[in-house]
């Protein structure tokens, strides 16, 4: 009952007419960036993160959601039209939304993914309205060493998960954490890793260091391509509208998928990949007309689409409630609280519940938007596509660095931009994941603060680490996720040296 009440007054927040303005703003950004393949909701945020510097904090995490809702749903128009997923979370609707578009259904796909990500981002949306007042209850009850174990699981689980391999992942890790010692050490005072550069002393910016990674290390490397094939878009042909068989097809996988994405999505490991494909194989098996798939079933893009806007609601759960990040745009929207001064977590719902509420109340604002904008627009997403490579590009380094320049003008901030846009070029070129290094970054610093908290209280015993039985579970978790992927790899070579 409280939780209503909460979002009662949420929803007060979210109804604001400049609130509503930047909702509007984030989803036709967040479908536009989702629609263009390569350009995804983490590098959009982390453009705008500079440019939203001085804008309201309510306002500017409010179009930080929107543009996450939006790109969810923006990635599946490319896998229907194109067969090119604008995100990886859009890969399973690819393989039988184009199969529809080839055979003059496009239409019908675009419309179940619409309602499908519809009806799956709102029922994601109450579970956080339940979930989090809950997850809240029990971190309240966290010491330090509980945090500093917490925050252990985040970086194997995100480490582990992200990229080709553990071991890639956990160095892009170790580089975000190098980098989170630069600055002075709040406990003794002395400078770090400084080299003598009077504005390293703050520390390294997260925006800057996302800028350069996300905007101008992508497009670096889509410089360094090839030119590829002309890819061909497939035509929108007969009508949106889906037939009474296409409602009584597609409304079962809508609730499934829904079922899997959010909690999937809600785990430090879960991601949107898993509980799409998850959805995508659950469909094929429980179809009544299997022999459609492959051919172009409907199922097949109503399930993992419902799939995958679940899983972006259900990765706000831990962000708002732990200020863990489980994705890239969720990474990304925590640089965004950072810079206002807010850290995610069980004392913001207590001295910020305006902004937190409000911030929830407003993806059930963005939901309905994206329905309404996104059947009827469907033909401008289709022109987007058309935009060259070259001048889209230009136009993110031109706007990365102009951006960065307004937020801190500075010849140092403007070099280290540049770096890190380099670093990011060569992370992409030899397939290291990007994410890892920005949670580095950003948890660094607070793990370092829980851990020498905990050691202070226990008069340096590091025991106290594994005495509470709520750290000594989570470090337990983190070691299991460390090592099973390693385990898992063995057993693969094994069974593939006997067959």
């Amino acid at each position: 009952m409280d939780a209503l009440i909460s979002l009662t007054h949420g929803m007060a927040v979210a109804l604001q007419p400049m609130n509503l303005l930047f909702a509007l703003i984030g989803v036709f950004l967040g479908t536009a960036v989702g629609v263009l393949p390569g350009i995804g909701p983490a590098l959009t945020v982390a453009l705008l993160l500079p440019v939203t510097y001085k804008l309201d904090p309510a306002g500017s995490l409010i179009m930080f959601a929107g543009i996450y809702y939006g790109g969810m749903y923006g990635g599946s128009t490319t896998a229907i039209l194109i067969n090119t997923p604008g995100e990886s979370a859009s890969m399973a609707t690819a393989l039988e939304g184009n199969k529809m578009a080839k055979a003059g259904r496009g239409g019908p796909a675009l419309a179940t993914a619409a309602i499908g990500s519809f009806v799956a981002g709102t029922i994601a949306t109450l579970g956080i309205v339940f979930l989090a007042p809950w997850l809240v209850d029990i971190a309240l009850m966290f010491g330090p060493e509980d945090y500093f174990a917490l925050m252990c699981v985040a970086f194997i689980t995100v480490s582990a998960t992200f990229g080709a391999s553990p071991v890639r992942g956990l160095t892009s890790l170790f580089l975000g954490l190098a980098l989170g010692l630069v600055g002075i050490d709040k406990l003794t005072g002395q400078p770090r890793l400084t080299f003598g550069i009077p504005e390293l002393l703050d520390g390294v910016e997260v925006t800057t260091l996302a800028v350069g990674l996300f905007a101008i290390g992508e497009a670096l490397f889509i410089a360094s391509q090839r030119h590829k094939g002309e890819e061909k878009i497939e035509p929108v042909r007969g009508s949106l509208w889906m037939t009474k068989e296409d409602w009584a097809r597609s409304w079962k996988p809508w609730l499934r998928g829904t079922l899997f994405g959010f909690p999937i999505g809600a785990l430090p490991a879960g991601g949107a990949e898993i509980p799409t494909f998850l959805s995508y194989s659950t469909e094929r098996r429980l179809a009544k007309h299997p022999e459609d798939f492959g051919k172009g079933a409907i199922e097949g893009v109503a399930g993992p689409e419902a799939a995958n806007n679940a899983s972006a609601a259900g990765t706000l759960v831990p962000l708002l409630t732990l200020g863990l990040p489980t994705s890239a745009t969720a990474a990304m929207m925590l640089a965004g609280f950072q810079q206002y001064g807010l850290n995610p977590g069980p004392l913001l719902f207590a001295e910020r519940p305006d902004l937190v509420w409000g911030l929830i109340a407003s993806l059930f604002v963005a939901n309905g938007m994206l329905l309404v904008l996104n059947l009827p627009l469907v033909g401008l997403w289709v022109r987007l596509l058309a935009i060259p490579q070259p001048w889209l590009y230009a136009g993110i380094l031109a706007f990365a660095t102009m951006g960065t320049i307004a937020a801190k003008p500075s010849v140092v901030e403007l070099i280290m931009l540049g770096l890190f846009g380099i670093l990011g070029f060569l992370m992409r070129r030899f397939d290291f994941p990007i994410a890892p290094v920005v949670v580095g970054l950003i948890l660094g610093p607070a793990a370092e603060a829980q851990f020498r908290r905990a050691l202070s209280i226990s008069l340096g015993d590091p025991l106290i680490l594994v005495q509470s039985p709520i750290s000594a579970t989570l470090l337990a978790i983190a070691l299991l996720a460390l090592i099973a992927p390693f385990v898992l790899r063995h057993l693969d070579r094994f069974r593939a040296a006997d067959d």
